[in-house]
C-alpha cells in the first residue's frame, strides 16, 4: 500500500534558520532520500514553494476564483513530500520515522503527517 508523508514546518522558525544549517539537514534528507529509493521503497518525492506563492482555485457561484496564500490559515505549511511503499501504516511509521525531518529541524517546527493513499494510480 502507499502512504503520503507530508513533511510541514513553522514559516517564520524557518525564515528564522541560517542558510548553512538548513542546507546541513536538507543533505541529509536527500541521503535519506535516496536510501528510501534504493530499497523500492520511495516512489516520488518533492519540494513545495512558500505559502506567499500559493494560490488557491474555490468554486463560488458556478466559478473557479483564484484567491492568495495556502487554502488553511496555519502556523504549520506542508513543506515536501514523499510517497512510500508499506505493508501497513505501523510500517509506514517506521519508515518516516527514520526521515531527518522526524528527527531535527525541531527550531524550525519540522514533523511529518503520514496517510494512507487509499487510491493511487500512476501515469
Amino acid at each position: 500500500m502507499k502512504y503520503l508523508c507530508l513533511a510541514y514546518y513553522d514559516v517564520p522558525k524557518y525564515e528564522a534558520t541560517p542558510p548553512a544549517e538548513f542546507e546541513a539537514m536538507v543533505a541529509q534528507c536527500a541521503a535519506y532520500d535516496k536510501k528510501l529509493k534504493a530499497s523500492g521503497r520511495l516512489f516520488a518525492h518533492g519540494s513545495l514553494g512558500a505559502p506567499k506563492d500559493t494560490r488557491n482555485l474555490l468554486p463560488r457561484s458556478g466559478k473557479a476564483i483564484v484567491t492568495d496564500g495556502p487554502y488553511i490559515e496555519t502556523k504549520e505549511q506542508v513543506g515536501g513530500w514523499f510517497i512510500i511503499e508499506a505493508k501497513d501504516m505501523d510500517d509506514a511509521l517506521e519508515v518516516a520515522k527514520n526521515h531527518p525531518a522526524a528527527n531535527m529541524g525541531e527550531q524550525m517546527g519540522w514533523g511529518i503527517e503520514v496517510r494512507s493513499a487509499d487510491f493511487f494510480e500512476s501515469f
